[in-house]
């Protein structure tokens, strides 16, 4: 089954022996019936397992190429879930350009269960050699990153964990698994804040994880079900809902994403434009191997190059809308530095290349000519 009838199908069949509803019907339960104590029909309490939970599970273990799929109430909350498979001691090596709540996750909470982190740059795999040791268990990756837009190269870096016996957990938020499958490039885990690309609306947050390993699949539903930080029916259906749609929504996307990069990058009052398309990125050649395309997401810096010059564009678009978030069909732009990255502190995102000049855009599917005429006003 290809990509764009997986989207609608995949993991979908016998949905509903009930009554033969075409969508997933909404389980909005707690509880269910059983004959005999442990006799029921695959589900005993939601926390543990929801039909439409289940339905969407089933659907992004399918579109990452992956047997099992897990859903929790945030991105984060995946993410939570992940570093519970990890105990005092162990280290993770992780992208040094990543998104702020991540970063946060990782240093305010884990560190203080005595977690140990190395923030790498990874624009070079080899890079990550030199921080392995005995207690290294796990490699994160964003690629793209946020909001760099750095490629990673995943199947360079599989190479290296499976050969040192790690894991490899990707955040394959930006790219989706439309454009992106990182299992089938080498990695053990795959993350997606479902609120952006996947539901795709603005309209609901949850986070989702794709597997294949059995063992691996099952000391995460474990977490799952003990700590509780499941997706709720009412969210699940409306993630499902917007699957079915990823693949003509990610073309626009695409299509968009490539317009307003060039036009930025011919801009005379645009210093840098970050996008994996332009013939400048330096791993360019990496995102044309892993990815089908390169994405709606892109960040830029003026050439005035400070705060104030990019306040005034974000605060005059009128197209696009100044918010946190990313992936919907509308356009959002935001100001990493004091946005979505802020709880990174300020020398350390700087390194990354997150000045208070950078803007972030989640291109979305209006019509590109209005999108460039919004911009061109809100440069001058």
């Amino acid at each position: 089954m290809k990509f764009n009838t997986k989207a609608i199908h995949g993991g979908q069949e016998n949905i509903d022996p009930a009554y033969g509803a075409v969508m997933p019907p909404i389980y909005q339960t707690s509880t269910y019936h059983q004959k005999t104590p442990g006799g029921h029909k695959g589900f005993e309490y939601s926390r543990s397992a929801n039909p439409t939970r289940t339905a969407l599970e089933n659907a992004i273990a399918s579109l990452e190429n992956g047997n099992h799929g897990l859903a929790f109430g945030s991105g984060l909350a995946a993410i939570d879930a992940i570093l519970k498979l990890f105990k005092p001691g162990d280290e993770i090596i992780s992208t040094n350009d990543l998104y702020g709540g991540t970063y946060r996750l990782f240093t305010k909470i884990f560190e203080d269960f005595g977690l140990k982190f190395h923030f790498v740059g990874m624009n070079n795999a080899e890079h990550i050699e030199q921080y392995i040791n005995d207690n290294t268990k796990m490699v994160w990756v964003e690629t793209p990153t946020n909001p760099m837009m750095n490629i990673i190269d995943i199947k360079k870096i599989a190479s290296i964990t499976k050969k040192h016996n790690l894991l490899l957990a990707v955040d394959n938020t930006f790219a989706t698994p439309y454009l992106q499958q990182p299992i089938d490039l080498g990695a053990d885990i795959v993350m997606h804040s479902a609120t952006k690309y996947i539901a795709g609306h603005s309209d609901v947050v949850m986070g989702l994880l794709a597997v294949k390993d059995q063992a691996l699949a099952e000391k995460l539903y474990f977490i799952q079900n003990a700590s509780g930080a499941i997706a709720g029916p009412q969210d699940s259906f409306l993630a499902l809902r917007g699957i079915k749609t990823l693949h003509v929504r990610m073309q626009r996307h695409c299509e968009n994403g490539k317009a307003i990069a060039e036009f930025l990058d011919q801009h005379p009052k645009i210093d840098k434009v970050y996008w994996p398309g332009l013939e400048n990125h330096p791993n360019r050649d990496v995102a044309a191997t892993q990815m089908k395309d390169f994405g709606g997401m892109l960040s830029f810096t003026t050439k005035e190059g400070t705060l104030d010059s990019a306040v005034k564009i974000v605060e005059k678009i009128k197209v696009f809308t100044l918010a946190e978030s990313l992936g919907g069909v509308e356009s959002l732009a935001g100001h990493p530095a004091s946005m979505t990255h802020a709880s990174i502190p300020k020398e350390e995102r700087e390194k990354t290349g997150v000045v208070d000049s950078l803007i972030r855009l989640s291109v979305g599917i209006e019509d590109i000519d209005d999108l460039i005429d919004d911009l061109k006003q809100a440069i001058g």
